[in-house]
């Protein structure tokens, strides 16, 4: 019997030995051990440090909290269920080892906190093969016995809790504890602590959401086992097992809900990159976006998110039901030439290649795009879906004629972005439309530019007349390309501005000399559009594409006194433990004069007052105010770009697809996108807390301390070009033809 002790315990020594020196696999190191590898999602926070959400892969969707912000609750429940006399052993509790044995683990297992600290930590998965798991065993007691040594109680009690899982794939204490309860964990009661903490033994079985009877149960066995331990008394344990587990605010954060999803998604691409040029110091490999727990602070104003969000809302169902309506959209006009979208669309879908793989033959599975299914497709309605039958076809066709939108809001002097909607939903429709790599026409958007630039170079003033007719360009043909009966005479340059006239715009274009487009185009790049646009006369017309977001950022010339400055919105990046990473600030550039901003602020006051916007200035009841609409050819594109003193927002409005469109002449960008822009305004200006004032003045300049004339027509005018196909507003190719006999065609100098 003796040989057969010290032979077992000579065996047991020699292999504990072999394992300490990694034979059966390297353990942690005293460096990992001191700082243990935990994934942990980046988080982004707003302006006033609201959390907008997270950036994580499956497992590293944690978030690290230290001990001292974890209630009592959680930590007593904890302790009592998991591991009662966590506070005696030291890493290993031989009286649960030995009950673990001698009762074949019916009584649970012998394992301790700190020990399913290291499994999940350094040991991975449980082994189900005998022989590996008791290796796998042996080493969690080494691993235990070393965590001990090098931390406190409650630095073990704050690491398991930070690493541990929960239900719905949620990680941590903090995650679960805002999941479940919208609470910070040091606020959970005790029977919620008593939830989350049943939830550690088995996440699928006792989830509150799924299984709301179990978990139940489970919670008041937390809870009788909190009595046993002397951290409740039996009356207070009666009362809260009497109570219902509230899930009225449960709320899973993820990449399709939280705070401007559209602009997390872009942020995500530009922190990726950002990511793999800076290195981290404390393991020399670049920084992980998804595991390494970075702190990412933006400009976002959680206030007027919310409000563009609703702007948004509210208007484009009304222009959908508009859109559907259309004849041409429930005969499927818009289709017919373009069945080879439909083609592609059918091609990529799960549908193709689940059946692909099941074999059938390719004319099998298109026609199964014919044949009705029920199915959830993207709706207006508080959920953003509905149930409905319709054939797999047909819903390509129905979310490909969804009108889209974009709204960014912008402080004009800092260039911090203070809202961001990309589109009309993150779960249906993920293609951002308000980046920098996201193009439209812009239309009439464009004149402030050309305006800003016959006042600032060729000594234009708001009260110059201009010929309000067609203008020929050699080798060009005709801007506007199709006369205009209802235009004639001269305007002043504020009235062209503020009814939009085309011919006016191609009037200033034509004053500029015969290298008068390059010149636009030049000055397009000097206030800060980065993308080179070309350099035809039609660019008088907007007939160039370009990004909400660029168009903003050269916008921010008229409210802030000449001044143009880069849209940012990333305030600082820290590490897990605070450490700053990263500071960024706006970029500014001064482009024209403090006189000609002025001037142009005020100008671009007639649109909002007597032009294609009238009488938005006074519905807001600001003192002060500019903006400009813009529509394209066939309507495909609709804008409205304006500014208060304080605050600079943009709006686009279409559908991906240019050929689906609204069209009923009468729409354009003063009907479609200003509605949005102006029910933003209405919201944000109402809002104390965010200190906008209606009575705030752009600043004028001493060296126009004589005033200026601004000449508009009140009067209503012709209706603004780019209305439709007939008003002549297209891309450059419709004015490169060269007129072979220019002599024959009257020319307007």
């Amino acid at each position: 019997m003796w040989i057969a002790f010290f032979s077992g315990l000579t065996g047991f020594i020699i292999l504990i030995l072999l394992i300490s020196l990694g034979v059966f696999g390297r353990l942690p190191s005293l460096t990992q051990l001191e700082n243990p590898t935990i994934l942990l999602a980046s988080e982004v926070y707003a302006d006033d440090g609201t959390a907008m959400g997270k950036f994580y892969e499956e497992k590293g969707n944690r978030t690290h909290i230290e001990y001292k912000d974890i209630s009592p609750n959680v930590i007593n429940a904890l302790v009592s269920t998991e591991d009662e006399r966590f506070y005696e052993h030291s890493g290993i509790d031989g009286k649960a080892v030995m009950r673990a044995v001698l009762r074949f683990g019916r009584d649970g297992g012998g394992s301790t906190l700190t020990q399913q600290l290291a499994l999940n930590m350094f040991n991975g998965e449980r082994s189900h093969n005998p022989f590996s798991r008791v290796i796998q065993k042996l080493k969690e007691w080494i691993i235990s016995i070393e965590l001990e040594r090098h931390f406190t109680k409650q630095e073990i009690l704050a690491l398991y809790l930070n690493q541990v899982s929960f239900s719905d794939n949620v990680y941590g204490i903090r995650n679960a504890s805002r999941t479940f309860f919208q609470k910070d964990p040091a606020n959970l009661s005790v029977d919620e602590a008593a939830v989350l903490v049943g939830m550690v033994n088995n996440p699928t079985v006792f989830n509150p959401r799924s299984n709301p009877k179990s978990a139940v149960e489970r919670r008041n066995t937390v809870i009788s086992r909190m009595v046993s331990n002397h951290f409740l008394t039996e009356e207070e344990a009666r009362g809260l097992k009497q109570k219902p587990i509230d899930m009225s605010h449960y709320r899973k954060l993820d990449e399709n809900n939280g705070l401007a999803p559209y602009f997390r998604d872009v942020l995500r691409s530009e922190l990726k990159k950002w990511c793999k040029e800076h290195i981290d110091p404390a393991t020399g490999e670049p920084f992980n976006l998804f595991e390494d727990g970075l702190k990412i602070y933006t400009t976002i104003n959680p206030r007027m998110q919310v409000y563009a969000d609703e702007a948004v809302a509210e208007q484009m169902p009304i222009l959908q039901q508009m859109l559907d309506a259309q004849p041409s959209i429930r005969s499927g006009e818009p289709w017919k030439e373009h069945a080879n979208l439909l083609e592609m669309d059918m091609r990529n879908t799960d549908r193709w290649r689940n059946e692909e793989d099941m074999g059938l033959s390719e004319p099998a599975i298109r026609n199964s795009f014919y044949q009705a299914v029920k199915m959830k497709v993207f709706a207006w309605n508080a959920a953003h879906e509905k149930d409905t039958v319709m054939t797999p076809l047909d819903s390509i066709k129905y979310h490909r004629q969804m009108l889209q939108a974009g709204l960014m809001v912008m402080d004009p002097f800092t260039g911090a972005v203070k809202a961001w909607v990309g589109g009309i939903d993150f779960k249906n429709y993920k293609f951002d439309h308000i980046n920098i790599n996201t193009k439209r026409q812009v239309g009439s958007t464009i004149k402030p530019f050309l305006y800003g630039l016959a006042i600032e170079d060729f000594n234009f003033t708001p009260q110059t007349e201009c010929d309000a007719v067609q203008q020929y360009f050699p080798g060009y043909g005709y801007v506007p390309a199709r006369a205009n009966p209802k235009m004639s005479g001269t305007r002043p340059m504020a009235d062209g501005l503020a009814h939009s006239i085309n011919e006016v715009a191609a009037y200033l274009m034509k004053q500029f000399g015969p290298d008068g487009p390059k010149r636009f185009s030049d000055f397009l790049r000097q206030v800060g559009i980065p993308t080179t646009v070309p350099a035809y006369p039609s660019l008088a017309l907007g007939t160039c594409d370009l990004s909400v977001y660029e168009m903003l950022w050269g916008y921010t010339i008229f409210p802030s006194n000449g001044i143009s400055t880069q849209p940012f919105y990333m305030t600082r990046i820290e590490d897990k433990n605070g450490n700053v990473l990263a500071r960024f600030i706006p970029t500014h550039k001064e482009v024209i004069s403090q006189a000609t901003a002025y001037i142009m602020a005020r100008m671009m006051q007639g649109p909002v007052d007597y032009g294609t916007a009238a009488g938005l200035r006074q519905r807001l009841g600001v003192a002060e105010m500019g903006g400009k609409t813009g529509t394209t050819n066939d309507n495909s594109d609709f804008w409205f770009i304006g500014y208060t003193p304080q605050l600079l927002a943009g709006v686009w409005v279409g559908c991906d697809d240019r050929f689906v469109h609204l069209e009923d002449r009468r729409n354009d960008g003063g009907h479609v996108a200003r509605p949005i822009w102006e029910r933003f305004f209405q919201k944000a200006l109402s809002d104390n807390t965010l200190g906008l004032d209606k009575q705030a003045t752009f600043v004028k300049p001493d060296s126009l301390s004589r005033g200026v004339i601004y000449g508009y027509n009140k009067e209503k005018a012709a209706p603004p070009g780019a209305q439709g196909a007939d008003e002549g507003n297209g891309d450059a190719s419709a004015y490169d033809t060269v007129i072979k006999s220019p002599a024959t065609l009257p020319v307007h100098p």
